[in-house]
């Protein structure tokens, strides 16, 4: 359903677009998650017939919105005459032009978190968005101008960084993340006090700065998050997309997913009595999500002891905490030396972004790099220390699917984080093991198109004559010229066992985590035990292993898959063994024995760009 408001507001010089009651209502809709508000601006008596014909619509807006109406909103459509201080002249020759620039500031500083276009024409124009995290796709039926977007993030002269947050249940990821997100103007105060309002009224005061993330309504109830959530802000140095990964034991195979994207990891640690311990012990998700950033490849790792307000800043805690975190993170197998542990209260911003007050003994945090040591008091400051991740632009595309979409008027939109290689608009990619190849017609990030997609970036790609049931997360897309990917019949891998209550034999069918797939595979021959520390074989063919041991293992996946050795492409070559709702083994592929399918669906536009 799309719901058209129509608000005929038409601001003058003596003042301001908020008296005139606009902002109450795309407001209203933010707070309620309505995916989208476009400003339609166009000369009111134009207007006029469309008004009147569309009484219902136009009642609607004189009306609070209330929660049912903007869940079923796919869009709302606010439109706004012109300005008396703007120059006049016919509407549908308007551009935006520099004397249009005044409106796009005031409305970017009423309205900074909304995804603002300004559209300038006569008549009401038929305009479709797609809303998601990383990317969006419109269209327009003629006669149209090109809508143009006001929020610019220095991405061309600035490194792309995916920070995944990762922690136990409430040790308060989500708060810290959108804090950080307000603190860096990725979100505007009057939203927050927006969502402070609504998290009030639900009993869950503390939750404001989560909602920034936690947009599904069953995480709000529940005050948990669910899905993963990408947002974006900018440091000195780096255009961060921040991925917040779930928690909660249920949802981990989401939590992998996101992680699986990621450069950094920002581990939170509740510095809470009790709450510290829950997290590390035996069935906490600290030790887990440590263990699966590192098995996931991602290198790099901060550190935040969060709620230290509820531990009156105490020093001591603070270095117990520090002293039992650097234990555990160096047996999962991170040095705790090239780890930033940044104190901190991400409910209220102490040393997020300016250091703190309230910790007089707090010096600081140092990390060793192979070039020296870095030092910081900031969570900013550590994010900023990170080395610019390698890209490995020379290699063949491999692209993870997170996600397919089906937009109306558009067509199939998968969407993922670039590995290797490059994508562009006109490239012909093959999606395994679901072996379909088509022609990619556009590709966008953060609601911007992009001329080519690089490994790092979280894109949304368009493509044609393919339906949504043709491919799903967990398929990779690959360049149908170069190395296109394949599914894999079996592949041999060395395996770790860390946390098995019995012994793993041949038959074995654990749930594997590889990339964005989660599919049983059968452990179907255990060649060789071997010796972790020096590779050396230690035993041949044993008949089981238990945890601590390390062996060659051959897999038999139950459901097609995608997967690469490691020595060829990292990210599709390591993996995670889940069972009984939890991280038993990891491993490393080594040799991927790949399936000759029959073929697979190739649509027109693939065969057409071929011939190019």
């Amino acid at each position: 359903m799309v719901m058209f408001l129509f608000l005929n507001a038409v601001p003058t010089p003596s003042s301001t677009l908020e008296d005139s009651g606009f902002t109450e209502i795309p407001l209203g809709c933010q707070a309620l998650f309505v995916p989208r508000v476009l400003i339609c601006c166009a000369d009111p008596a134009s207007l006029l017939p469309q008004i009147s014909a569309s009484k219902a619509a136009s009642n609607t807006a004189k009306t609070h919105l209330n929660a049912q109406q903007a869940v079923q909103c796919d869009l709302v459509m606010t439109t706004v005459g012109l300005p008396s201080w703007l120059p006049r002249g016919a509407a549908s020759d308007f551009h935006p032009t520099p004397p249009l620039l005044p409106l796009a500031r005031l409305l970017n500083l009423l309205l900074p978190p909304l995804p603002l276009d300004f559209f300038f024409s006569s008549l009401l124009v038929s305009h479709t968005r797609f809303k998601h995290p990383i990317c969006d796709f419109h269209v327009h039926q003629k006669p149209y101008h090109k809508p143009f977007t006001t929020v610019k993030m220095g991405k061309e002269d600035k490194t792309h960084l995916n920070v995944v947050v990762i922690g136990h249940v409430d040790s308060g990821k989500s708060t810290t993340t959108g804090h950080l997100i307000y603190q860096c103007g990725g979100i505007d105060k009057r939203t927050i006090e927006k969502f402070e309002k609504e998290a009030a009224e639900l009993g869950k005061g503390s939750f404001k700065y989560a909602w920034v993330l936690d947009k599904l309504k069953a995480e709000r109830e529940r005050g948990i998050t669910i899905d993963i959530a990408l947002w974006k802000f900018e440091t000195p140095r780096y255009y961060v997309t921040v991925i917040d990964a779930p928690g909660h034991r249920d949802f981990i195979k989401n939590m992998i997913t996101g992680t699986s994207q990621a450069d950094c990891a920002i581990l939170i640690i509740a510095a809470g009595t009790g709450e510290f311990e829950a997290g590390i012990s035996k069935d906490g998700q600290t030790r887990e999500h440590a263990l699966l950033a590192y098995t996931l490849g991602v290198k790099n790792l901060i550190v935040a002891i969060n709620k230290m307000d509820t531990t009156k800043w105490s020093e001591a805690r603070y270095q117990e905490i520090i002293k039992e975190t650097s234990s555990f993170i160096k047996k999962v197998g991170y040095n705790p030396k090239a780890v930033a542990f940044v104190p901190i209260s991400g409910f209220n911003g102490d040393n997020m972004l300016t250091p703190s007050t309230n910790c007089p003994w707090y010096k600081g945090w140092e990390r060793e790099i192979k070039s020296g040591k870095l030092s910081g008091k900031t969570l900013l400051e550590a994010i900023d220390s990170i080395e610019p991740p390698k890209r490995p632009v020379d290699k063949p595309l491999r692209l993870p699917l997170q996600d397919v979409y089906k937009i109306g008027g558009i067509g199939t939109v998968p969407v993922g984080r670039i590995e290797t290689g490059v994508i562009k608009p006109g490239m012909v990619v093959t999606f395994a093991p679901s072996n379909v190849t088509t022609e990619v017609k556009s590709v966008e990030m953060h609601h911007e198109q992009l001329s080519e997609g690089q490994p790092g970036d979280n894109v949304g790609f368009n493509v044609k004559n393919v339906s949504v049931k043709d491919i799903r997360r967990g398929n990779v897309a690959g360049d149908s010229k170069n190395d296109p990917p394949q599914g894999a019949a079996s592949f041999t891998a060395q395996v770790i066992v860390l946390n098995h209550p019995g012994q793993v034999g041949a038959g074995y069918a654990p749930v594997l985590d590889c990339h964005t797939a989660h599919i049983a595979c059968k452990f179907a021959e255990i060649q060789e035990k071997i010796d972790r520390r020096t590779g050396k074989a230690t035993e041949a063919a044993p008949k089981f292993i238990k945890s601590g041991d390390s062996a060659i293992v051959k897999m038999v996946p139950s459901k097609p898959m995608c997967v690469e050795a490691f020595t060829d492409y990292p990210p599709l070559g390591r993996f995670a063994v889940r069972d009984m709702r939890q991280t038993v083994a990891v491993g490393v592929i080594k040799a991927v024995e790949k399936s000759t399918g029959a073929a697979g669906k190739v649509t027109k536009s693939a065969a057409k760009a071929a011939k190019k």
